[in-house]
């Protein structure tokens, strides 16, 4: 236990140190929810949605929850290329343990992330309707940000190239985040587009912090929770074995 506190505070003061990496990653959230959600505000209320910033935070507090979780990913190659991971692995403790550090902490980067992205969104007029439901929010944004921590980080155990991560991690994070009904309502969508977005676990953790949040449950809290579940504990299999193979 102690190796996996270690790894999770090491993850964890990374990212107090790096400021600049703490702003730049809320750069895309905070032109997402100025850009979409006063841009097409207008247009949403009077085809009958309602206030859109309202419908649109949940999902922009995803999205920065997801960059910042799947990026987590890079340093285990950062790590590899600087001599540190080597020090790890060489460590008399299991590597389970140390991919759980590091996913945790990871993890608890992105939550942070996903906390101060809510906070920008109420700045810019968004509303809980029901403060009840916060832990239930707080519960799906902190699987959301294992999940995703996990699939960075079984992407950052087969990848040796520093270049080629961000790459790989764009052709995947931006439909993720497109065909997960962030932006636009999920009902009523071409049958294509309907089965694209039910494939994807993003979906179930932005209709499961919509819902908590007060716009409604499309999908139900309980099939929210069990895909989140069972993907992350699939995903943090499969990202352990993958650090399990890492050749010194």
């Amino acid at each position: 236990m102690s190796v996996i506190y270690i790894l999770c505070l090491r993850q964890c003061k990374r990212y107090i140190r790096a400021r600049a990496r703490i702003i730049g990653s809320l750069g895309q959230p905070i032109l997402f929810l100025v850009a979409m959600g006063f841009g097409f505000g207008r247009t949403y209320e009077k085809a009958g949605g309602g206030n859109y910033i309202q419908f649109l935070a949940p999902g922009i507090i995803a999205m920065g929850i997801l960059f910042t979780a799947v990026f987590s990913g890079i340093e285990i190659i950062w790590d590899r290329q600087f001599g540190f991971l080597k020090e790890t692995l060489v460590a008399p403790v299991s590597r389970l343990q140390i991919v759980l550090g590091r996913a945790l902490g990871g993890a608890l980067v992105a939550l942070i992330q996903g906390v101060i992205v809510f906070g920008v969104c109420v700045v810019a007029g968004f509303r809980v309707e029901h403060l009840a439901y916060l832990p239930v929010a707080l519960v799906f944004m902190s699987l959301i940000s294992l999940l995703f921590t996990a699939l960075g980080t079984a992407i950052g155990s087969v990848l040796e190239d520093m270049q080629a991560f961000p790459l790989i991690m764009n052709f995947l994070v931006m439909p993720l985040f497109f065909f997960s009904g962030a932006i636009f309502p999920v009902q009523g969508l071409p049958k294509a587009l309907a089965i694209a977005i039910h494939l994807n676990p993003l979906s179930y953790g932005v209709d499961g912090l919509r819902g908590a949040l007060g716009h409604g449950f499309i999908f139900g809290l309980g099939v929210d929770l069990v895909v989140l579940g069972t993907m992350t504990a699939i995903l943090l299999g499969i990202g352990s074995y993958l650090f399990s193979r890492i050749q010194l």
